[in-house]
């Protein structure tokens, strides 16, 4: 149901109110690029000089560089939080990432922002990844609140035949490819980084500038592709990288160099229409990068602790830039804690979409204080909360808690520290690649001098304080999976002093605050079951919802589909190629 609000802000847009004398909008256009599994320390803006990226350290130096950004430290529940202004704990959304044979998804019960911006006169799109439920047809982005989507409803796809092959299921390989509810062929072949930067190119020129645009562009990359081909960049843009000696760390940085070309394309774009004079364009990563494990790609989040999917800075802070017209103040490194939660209340307060009072949001309006440089507001925020793999992660301003660790403490160590005689060539001329971007070209600040430049990536790189004290000495040691710890993160961001033994007091009034948490929390929204009828056999060699799909013999239990299904699989996927 719409809200009264939003009803009487639809009847003042269909009276001209949202619109200029000259039939542009007056709401400012809302362009989010989500990038998947990028660390901290793969953007050349936070100081690495392996992997230079100009377009988006430009968009960063332009703007406002978030340097204490913070993400929930796994896919599904990153992107149920962006939508939501929820953390994952009040949305059930808590644990797990979806994976594909799985009957459950994003709440219906949750309206998301796609749903509220619509209602404001937007022209909502989603570009690339969902990852939030698509069991069900009305769990699918278009039915969600999107007018458009074209991209899969997955966790990941092979980066150029689109398809979504679970090794460890027994499932026939599948196209996870769509505009809005059909499935597309046509792109197949095409380096997924570059259909998607084409279909945001073209919604761009399509737009119709009389209502404002909202666009979510939801990157594959940088998140590996199927676990038989996991790393995929175009030769041309691997060849860039003779530098780095490791070969997937080589294909990693082609992966992030097609994604920087993709920033500067879709800046481009906006800036052909005239569109960037009223518009806020936010760009980060939903959590840190899996330097080993599960879905590797090598990446980077040295000098923070830890990756994807743990407790510690290195999985959880993520690389983040906003920039924007509106902002009165720019080119300035933000040192606000900010958290995905934040910017569902944060971007409906600069764009002026009212919110019902009833919503319950975990986030809150940082706007006036990224606008402004203002002084830092102080922030509690629950980075993790775990009762099934028994870990949790929270921060109180500069204090963090940290008790249990993912994976027996396999990803608690600092990962990722990249050998500084790899640097690129060319980082000599850092600051010149930076300022001759097509990002900075259309953006054309003068006042980015060299020098300020300079001034803002060594204010934006992290590095941890020398030793006062051997961290290694028994009291200030964190072994999580024995007992609870603490960190100051303002004097130790790198999570090397354990605090715990020294102040017992406070590591208490942590824990007690994390278990008022604790009592908040929703039981979790995932069905633990794998659901046959998913299998894209059964959809003409596509994935895509099942809820009504009947199998064959249903009533019989099996592990394995019958024989005459492997048949039909071939023939399927045979009609399939033909298309392509």
């Amino acid at each position: 149901m719409r809200t009264v609000e939003a009803l009487l802000l639809s009847l003042t847009l269909c009276l001209g109110g949202g619109q200029a004398d000259n039939g542009a909008s007056t709401k400012p256009n809302i362009i989010i690029i989500l990038i998947d599994d990028m660390g901290i320390n793969d953007v050349s803006f936070h100081g690495s000089n392996q992997i230079l990226t100009p377009n988006i350290d430009a968009l960063a130096y332009n703007g406002v560089i978030l340097n204490r950004h913070y993400v929930p430290n796994l896919c599904t529940p990153s992107r149920a939080t962006l939508l939501t202004g929820k953390y994952p704990i009040h949305t059930g959304m808590q644990h797990f990432v979806i994976i594909n044979d799985e009957p459950w998804g994003l709440p219906l019960s949750e309206r998301l922002m796609p749903e509220f911006f619509r209602d404001a006169g937007y022209s909502t799109q989603l570009i690339g990844k969902w990852h939030l439920g698509f069991w069900r047809k009305d769990m699918t982005p278009t039915l969600r609140g999107f007018d458009h989507h074209f991209g899969y409803y997955n966790g990941y796809i092979d980066y150029y035949d689109h398809s979504n092959h679970m090794l460890n299921r027994n499932f026939s390989k599948g196209v996870d490819f769509r505009r809005d509810l059909d499935p597309w062929p046509a792109a197949n072949g095409s380096y997924a980084t570059d259909v998607f930067t084409a279909e945001a190119k073209r919604v761009i020129q399509d737009h119709d500038t009389s209502r404002p645009l909202f666009m979510v562009l939801s990157h594959l990359a940088v998140h590996t592709g199927n676990e038989d081909n996991p790393m995929q960049a175009p030769e041309e843009e691997v060849a860039k990288f003779g530098h780095i000696q490791n070969q997937k760390r080589r294909t990693y940085a082609g992966m992030v160099s097609s994604l920087d070309k993709s920033v500067g394309e879709t800046m481009q774009a906006l800036a052909d229409r005239n569109m960037l004079n009223n518009s806020i364009i936010l760009l980060y990563s939903d959590n840190g990068a899996p330097t080993v494990g599960i879905h590797s790609n090598a990446g980077s989040n040295y000098p923070f602790r830890g990756q994807k999917e743990s407790p510690w800075e290195g999985g959880i802070r993520s690389a983040g830039a906003l920039w924007s017209p509106l902002l009165k103040e720019r080119s300035y490194v933000s040192n606000q804690v900010i958290h995905a939660i934040d910017w569902l209340p944060t971007l409906a307060a600069a764009a002026e979409v009212p919110l019902p009072p009833n919503l319950k949001l975990d986030g809150v309006n940082l706007w006036p204080s990224l606008s402004t440089n203002g002084e830092p507001q102080p922030r509690r925020l629950l980075h993790v909360m775990d009762d099934v793999f028994g870990y949790s992660s929270y921060m109180r301003d500069n204090l963090k808690y940290v008790n249990g660790s993912s994976f027996q403490g396999q990803y608690d160590s600092w990962l990722g520290d990249l050998d500084e005689s790899e640097d690129d060539p060319f980082s000599s001329f850092y600051v010149q690649h930076v300022l001759s971007s097509k990002v900075h070209e259309v953006l054309g600040s003068a006042a980015l001098t060299n020098e300020r430049i300079t001034e803002l990536r060594a204010e934006a790189t992290q590095r941890c304080p020398p030793n006062q004290q051997n961290y290694t000495e028994p009291i200030y040691v964190c072994e999580p999976l024995k007992a609870p710890c603490f960190f100051n993160l303002d004097k130790d961001p790198c999570e090397r002093y354990n605090l715990a033994n020294i102040y017992p007091l406070q590591l208490q009034l942590l824990e007690q605050e994390v278990e008022q948490f604790r009592q908040s929390a929703l039981p979790s929204a995932r069905v633990p079951r794998s659901d046959e009828r998913c299998d894209p056999v059964l959809h003409g060699g596509y994935w895509q919802w099942w809820n009504a799909t009947i199998l064959p013999n249903s009533g019989v239990a099996k592990q394995t589909l019958p024989l005459w299904s492997f048949v039909y699989s071939i023939l399927a996927l045979s009609l399939i190629y033909v298309q392509f």
